[in-house]
């Protein structure tokens, strides 16, 4: 998507955005959800072909959280493309609204409901699949949270991809370094990570600066040239970028008192 604004701009906005979305109710993902801001502007603003006056349009690309948690940083990039209402962000977790505490169908832009972890990359591979089957040309991408590549189902979601040479698949894994509890490799050790994904068949880039937008549209550029297997980025990122107390605390939600001060933070970081 073209836009008259710097990508950085954009990443400001959408980090505010999330923030807005969290002080609705006073609590939220924080630390999954803005880990992964730079990521999805990179997706949405910069490679992938959405509308968002045709959220349903046939030939889009797949956008698909399997880290449905992370919810606050999804509407709010899809608040500030149009998807919805801004406006709509003050009813987050209120009873019958359409953002809810996991991403679901309903809410315009999103095509994945998310719950049980490791579920979304066997999703997206059936929907990577299935558009060969019909000879459609949209991609498929999805964002995968590191601590649920603990998962079996992950890795049966790899080897199929790979299996069927899925060119149209792209996940990119938000490694964070926390799950939940703990540093995600003091859980289960994932390393070697990278060479995980490529020994199941995937052409892979590990980025270190995953907290760069440019970086990681540069990235899936270049792997729109690989063909005849799937693709993955390991995007290295911080949790709760954009907060220190935040990331130095490692929280993975936040509420209360501790998310209003965070929020205050944050928002004096984005003025410099």
């Amino acid at each position: 998507m073209t836009t008259d604004i710097s990508i950085q701009e954009l990443v400001n906005k959408v980090r505010s955005n999330t923030f807005d979305v969290m002080e609705a109710v006073g609590i939220g993902h924080g630390g999954g959800s803005l880990s992964i801001v730079e990521i999805l502007v990179a997706l949405y603003y910069g490679v992938a072909k959405v509308d968002a006056r045709n959220p349903r349009w046939g030939d889009r690309d797949r956008i698909i959280l399997s880290k449905g948690h992370a919810c606050e940083s999804m509407y709010a990039v899809l608040g500030e493309m149009g998807f919805f209402p801004k406006e709509k962000f003050k009813e987050y977790l209120q009873f019958n609204s359409m953002l809810q505490g996991h991403t679901e169908r309903r809410t315009p832009g999103v095509e994945y409901s998310g719950g049980s972890l490791g579920q979304g990359i066997s999703f997206a591979c059936g929907v990577a699949y299935a558009a060969k089957l019909q000879k459609k040309n949209f991609k498929v991408y999805c964002i995968l949270g590191d601590g649920e590549c603990h998962e079996g189902e992950v890795w049966e979601a790899a080897m199929f991809a790979s299996h069927y040479k899925l060119d149209n698949l792209y996940a990119i894994v938000d490694y964070n370094h926390y799950c939940d509890h703990d540093d995600v490799d003091k859980m289960m050790n994932l390393q070697p990570f990278d060479f995980k994904w490529k020994s199941f068949g995937w052409e892979v880039i590990y980025e270190n600066k995953g907290n760069d937008a440019n970086k990681l549209i540069h990235d899936l550029r270049q792997l729109e040239n690989i063909s005849g297997k799937p693709k993955c980025i390991i995007a290295d990122t911080i949790k709760n970028f954009g907060v220190p107390s935040w990331e130095k605390a490692h929280l993975h939600q936040v509420a209360g008192k501790d998310l209003y001060d965070g929020i205050k933070e944050g928002r004096e970081l984005l003025k410099k």
